[in-house]
């Protein structure tokens, strides 16, 4: 977000307003813990970001924007993030055949969520997060260079 032009709509205090106004108006869900939370919470996130880049019209799979780099350091990095609808577009492919390793890149990517907070959201082990992040990383680098897996 660190990358957008000043007074742009996506300020990462209105980006947390603006999560906060659609949980809310979930009524029906029984938050169980903090990770729940959380999880939702990054889902919203990735809705909101991916649904404002489509609104500015950037065109899918490039239309001159940067590749998303899924390296650790661009968690904390504030790098600008300009491909989010080809993310967005890798993230539902891979989540067809593995729906776990994409909620991890959801939780950890969009949501800043620590390996052990994405951990207790999905009841799994760090190491098991730790995996499923290497495996989804390279997937994804591949998928959005548009290389094809081997064997598939």
């Amino acid at each position: 977000m660190a990358g957008e032009r000043a007074g742009h709509t996506l300020q990462a205090t209105a980006l947390v307003n603006e999560a906060y106004l659609r949980l809310i108006e979930v009524n029906q869900v029984r938050w169980q813990n903090r990770a729940h939370f959380f999880a939702m919470a990054s889902r919203v996130m990735r809705r909101i970001l991916v649904d404002a880049a489509r609104a500015r019209g950037y065109q899918k799979r490039g239309g001159g924007a940067e590749k998303v780099s899924l390296d650790e350091a661009l968690l904390v990095s504030g790098e600008p993030r300009q491909d989010l609808i080809a993310l967005d577009d890798a993230l539902n492919a891979l989540a067809a055949f593995d729906l776990r390793k994409s909620q991890v890149v959801e939780m950890r990517f969009f949501g800043g969520l620590s390996v052990e907070e994405t951990a207790e959201a999905l009841h799994v082990s760090a190491d098991t997060v730790m995996r499923d992040w290497r495996l989804a990383k390279v997937w994804l680098v591949r998928e959005l260079s548009g290389e094809q897996l081997e064997g598939g």
